[in-house]
């Protein structure tokens, strides 16, 4: 017979819970993120074309073969890719050398990736179940993968251009959404923290639900901008610039230092702020 488990060996049923909320927020997030909706797109198309041009051999199955066979795979690849792209962005890794990211991202996506479409196509296909023929796909492999992440950076880096807002008379609608310990101050920054938004002001600081994306398209009326993937800064927060190895570092009234990603700080230099 075997011993019942004890109860101590098990979190609580709240904590449990709350893991459970946290990790499906997380996933949440990762599906409704506009970069992942693009890159299906795009994994899609490509998918098409490797298909209609019979790419790397293929040419003599029928089309519907090919298309369900080439599709399928290039949008496997594209939610193993969102979901390492998504990790990776949230911990701001390699933000300011995107190209550098897109290399490491294949590289990492290749090696098991290949074992995936190896198995796909005997599966589908038939064949030799060998080691040489398994890497024989690799270059096959890298080479597409290498394309639909290039193409992934390229949409993205014309994505992340900052939108400059000059102070408007009417207050924007997410000072409404601050909490009630933080109204009547003046908002200095927004910080994306995973699913969350930490809430820089002259009353203190606190945490609030919500993305940075919907965030900074509520507060229109204060002049600011989204200084790096995690930030947006109002200007008059601003009281010290740093800058240095091509970066530049902005330090707040409240003394939180925020970085510039490359991607957003020739348009805010162009505009005067540093």
């Amino acid at each position: 017979m075997s011993e019942p488990q004890s109860p101590m060996r098990q979190p609580p049923p709240a904590l449990r819970q709350s893991q459970a909320q946290a990790v499906r927020a997380s996933w949440m997030a990762f599906v409704k993120e506009r970069p992942f909706h693009r890159g299906l797109v795009i994994a899609a198309v490509a998918g098409a074309f490797l298909a209609l041009t019979g790419a790397f051999g293929s040419g003599a199955a029928p089309l519907v073969a090919r298309l369900v066979y080439w599709i399928g795979i290039c949008l496997l690849g594209a939610v193993f890719g969102g979901l390492l792209a998504f990790l990776i962005r949230r911990r701001a890794v390699l933000e300011d050398r995107p190209w550098m990211w897109a290399a490491i991202m294949t590289l990492w996506l290749s090696v098991p990736f290949t074992v995936v479409v190896f198995a796909i196509t005997v599966l589908a296909f038939g064949g030799d179940v060998s080691l040489t023929r398994l890497l024989g796909f690799y270059p096959s492999v890298v080479l597409v993968t290498a394309a639909i992440t290039g193409l992934n950076f390229l949409t993205y880096r014309r994505a992340v251009e900052p939108v400059i807002v000059e102070a408007d008379a009417a207050p924007p609608p997410f000072l409404d959404r601050l909490p009630a310990k933080l109204r009547g101050g003046e908002l200095w920054a927004v910080e994306a923290e995973d699913h969350y938004l930490r809430l820089h002001t002259s009353k203190g600081q606190d945490l609030i639900l919500m993305r940075l994306s919907d965030a900074v398209a509520e507060l229109k009326g204060i002049e600011g901008a989204q200084t790096h993937r995690s930030w947006w800064v109002a200007r008059a927060a601003i009281v010290d610039v740093k800058r240095g190895d091509g970066r530049a570092t902005l330090t707040l009234k409240d003394g939180s230092e925020v970085p510039v990603s490359r991607a957003y700080s020739r348009t805010l230099r162009a505009a005067g702020w540093f």
